[in-house]
């Protein structure tokens, strides 16, 4: 089984480089040098020869991976659905489902990985479809936890919407469970994010009923 975090209530808010949803760019290394000179001192500190065929261009490598891996640092809710909201008197639930998700845990900077499960009940606004996986994209595209990253695609889409009602669900693996530490290879992690209407008895159930129904982590 695995471990269930279910936030009903609208979570206190927290610091961090996300804390009022606008975003701090990534601040980039003095010179493109740095990052690579990181990687091939660490390199050396767990025992290799970074001069060896094989690592000579790992710390280059190692630099490029991660600034696409953190690139949602420079990037912005408000950028991304720009002209993509629209006027329409739809009044009911919209659910888009398994929205794949890859992200690092900032404890020990492994991945994690899964599907998000996002919904929202408009309030004479819609936005584009494919704007809400862009939106996950953007929160993990950085060091994350997946508790924060359920809150932020909430609050980002109750804030640009401003809809009834948004429901979240994030379903993960954590390397860093399955790699090291206890070593777990089937406990998933989920989690999830109710604002709104999504509170009330009858949306949060039928939320929940359609965001499970035949998951892939099953």
């Amino acid at each position: 089984m695995g471990a269930t975090t279910v936030s009903g209530k609208k979570p206190a808010r927290a610091s961090g480089p996300d804390a009022d949803s606008k975003v701090v760019p990534l601040k980039r290394p003095v010179s493109e040098a740095e990052l690579p000179d990181l990687v091939r001192r660490m390199l050396e500190l767990v025992g290799e020869d970074p001069e060896r065929e094989g690592l000579q261009r790992t710390p280059v490598r190692v630099e490029s991976s991660l600034r696409w891996l953190t690139r949602g640092y420079g990037q912005s809710v408000e950028e991304l659905v720009r002209g993509a909201i629209f006027e329409e008197p739809h009044e009911s639930m919209i659910l888009v489902r398994d929205v794949e998700i890859y992200s690092m845990c900032e404890h020990h900077m492994l991945p994690f990985f899964g599907k998000a499960h996002v919904a929202y009940l408009p309030d004479g606004k819609i936005i584009g479809l494919s704007k809400i996986p862009r939106v996950v994209d953007m929160f993990a595209r950085r060091l994350q936890v997946q508790e924060r990253l359920t809150d932020q695609i909430a609050d980002a889409l109750m804030r640009v919407l401003e809809p009834h009602g948004v429901g979240v669900v994030v379903e993960a693996y954590h390397l860093c469970m399955m790699m090291r530490g206890v070593e777990k290879q089937n406990s998933k992690t989920v989690t999830s994010a109710l604002r709104g209407v999504f509170l009330d008895g009858t949306t949060r159930d039928e939320f929940l009923r359609l965001a499970h129904g035949g998951s892939w982590l099953e």
